[in-house]
């Protein structure tokens, strides 16, 4: 469904324009409205359709609130939820609080994740790439669900 990676500025109001490949079909399937929160690892948002993200918070409510862990992830990625909707222009308001915890300035990435995006610092995105293809991530092992997969 969301695949690639595409560079956008951000407006001096924190608006972002997705790109025009997907408008029609959030538009028509989702309403334009959108979830996003922090991804866990602090570094990017997650920006989920409405439908795919009422999936994802159900399974999150449904954690143990008595295991730390799982309040933990409850917390954080329900608690930074805010919901989008686009407007006319196909453009979106990321909240300052998201804008500032995943360090987004002018220029960012979304990058598409299947049934979500990943909204990164460009330069950010950039290096974390550049990290990646040279095989410095420090996670050379690959689980073993990928092992037998065939690409």
């Amino acid at each position: 469904m969301f695949r690639g990676v595409n560079t956008i500025n951000l407006d001096a109001k924190g608006r972002m324009a997705m790109p025009a490949r997907y408008r029609e079909m959030l538009a028509d399937k989702y309403g334009g409205r959108l979830v996003a929160t922090v991804d866990f690892s602090g570094q990017c948002l997650l920006l989920y359709p409405i439908d795919e993200w009422e999936v994802i918070q159900q399974k999150v409510e449904s954690l143990s609130s008595f295991d730390a862990a799982s309040r933990r992830v409850q917390r954080m990625l329900i608690g930074h939820a805010h919901d989008l909707e686009m407007d006319g222009s196909g453009r979106l308001l990321l909240p300052q609080i998201l804008r500032s915890r995943a360090q987004l300035d002018k220029h960012v990435a979304l990058v598409g994740q299947g049934m979500k995006f990943e909204i990164w610092n460009e330069e950010r995105w950039s290096a974390q790439a550049d990290s990646w293809f040279a095989g410095e991530s420090g996670q050379d092992e690959l689980p073993p669900e990928l092992l037998n997969l065939s690409l």
